[in-house]
Parts: structure tokens; C-alpha cells; sequence
């Protein structure tokens, strides 16, 4: 099953796409990590893609639509892939759907996690991160076992700016599912909404009644 799991920074979909991929043991495929694991292999695409991030400019979609292909040929992609974060726009959606179509492969399902601007613009306010594990704390400074390190490393945590409340609603208005993105995969009968404002477990019940009705179907 070809999976997209859309949803606005703070939705909580880089948590649920690794406990999906884990689940169905999927390819979890972020545009970030696969365009630095390019970059590291240096192969043709990866020094494509090096020359713009270099540069500071950002890939063009279809050198990470051809990148994202190559990836999905590969064995460990055999059960199936989740994409998380891409595509972002009905450009890239449309050319993401060209692309698999003329390998025999298409989108199966777009999850799209919504979650009204206000409680993303709280959560965002309180998520703090260690940078050298990774480690994300969603409920604020404090709750660790010692004030402000993490629990898993022991790193000091900081919070990024673009989680700042006061830059949070501009970062939101950039980086939401357009509108004309998910009317996209409505028409195709593939986008499905989950309730994002519920607790991490019962999103994570929503996402696999979802998926298990659409593999019950095919």
C-alpha cells in the first residue's frame, strides 16, 4: 500500500507515520532524510540535488520526484511506503501522480490529520526538542526527569523559532495542506480526514481503522 500522510506542523504526523510504517513495516520516507541519504551516497541524484542545497536554493520538485521513484524500487519498499511532508503543493501532487503512474503505481490513500490553527499554535508553543537525539517534548520545559535535559541522552533542550508562538501563525499559513491539494485526492476518492485533536493513541486507532478499510476494499 502506497500511503501520503498530510497534516500542519504540529499535527502530531511524524509521530504517527513512524508507528504506521513500524505497524505494516512500510518504507517511512521523509524529503529530508531521503534527499541526505542521496547527498551522503553520491550518486547522480544526490549530487544534483547537493549542487542546489549548497546553495541554500531548494530542489526542484522533479529531481525529488525522481529521487523519491528511485527510492521506491528498492527492496525495502516492497511492503508498500508513507510519505511524510511531501508533496505540499497541487504541483507537486500532480506530478507525483504522473510519475508513479508510469511505473504501474499510483497513491493508494492521503490521510490528511486536521487540527484547528488555535491548538496547533498551543502545541506548537510547547514542543521542545534535544538536538542531539531528536527527542521531541510536546507538553513544555519541566516534565523531564531533570529541568530541561532530555530524558533519553541527557541534551539540553531547546525550542526552534518557528515554534514560537509569536512565528507559529506564519509557519502555519506556509506550510498547511493547500486547499486545492486535498480537493485533489477527494476527487480521486482517496483523501480521508482524522480528527487531530484527540489523544496520540485514539489518532493512531483512527489512522489504522482507516487504512485496514481501504485494504479490506482493494
Amino acid at each position: 500500500m502506497y500511503l501520503i500522510l498530510l497534516g500542519p506542523p504540529g499535527s502530531g504526523k511524524g509521530t504517527q507515520a513512524k508507528v504506521l510504517a513500524d505497524r505494516y513495516r512500510w518504507l517511512h520516507l521523509s524529503t529530508g532524510d531521503m534527499l541526505r541519504e542521496a547527498v551522503k551516497a553520491e550518486n547522480m541524484l544526490g549530487r544534483a540535488a547537493k549542487a542546489y542545497m549548497d546553495k541554500g536554493a531548494l530542489v526542484p520538485d522533479d529531481l525529488v520526484i525522481r529521487m523519491l521513484v528511485d527510492r521506491i524500487s528498492r527492496p525495502d519498499a516492497r511492503n508498500g511506503f508513507i510519505l511524510d511532508g511531501f508533496p505540499r503543493t497541487l504541483g507537486q501532487a500532480t506530478a507525483l501522480d504522473e510519475a508513479l503512474g508510469a511505473e504501474g503505481k499510483s497513491i493508494d490513500m492521503a490521510l490528511n490529520i486536521a487540527v484547528p490553527d488555535e491548538e496547533l499554535i498551543r502545541r506548537l508553543g510547547q514542543r521542545w526538542l534535544c538536538p542531539n537525539c531528536g527527542a521531541i517534548y510536546n507538553e513544555g520545559p519541566g516534565r523531564e526527569k531533570e529541568a530541561g535535559k532530555c530524558d533519553n541522552c541527557g541534551g539540553q533542550l531547546y525550542q526552534r523559532a518557528d515554534d514560537r508562538p509569536e512565528t507559529a501563525i506564519a509557519r502555519l499559513e506556509q506550510q498547511k495542506p493547500p486547499w486545492e491539494m486535498l480537493a485533489h485526492y477527494r476527487r480521486q476518492g482517496k483523501l480521508i480526514d482524522i480528527d487531530g485533536t484527540q489523544s496520540v493513541k485514539d489518532v493512531t486507532t483512527d489512522l489504522l481503522h482507516a487504512i485496514e478499510r481501504v485494504g479490506v476494499t482493494r
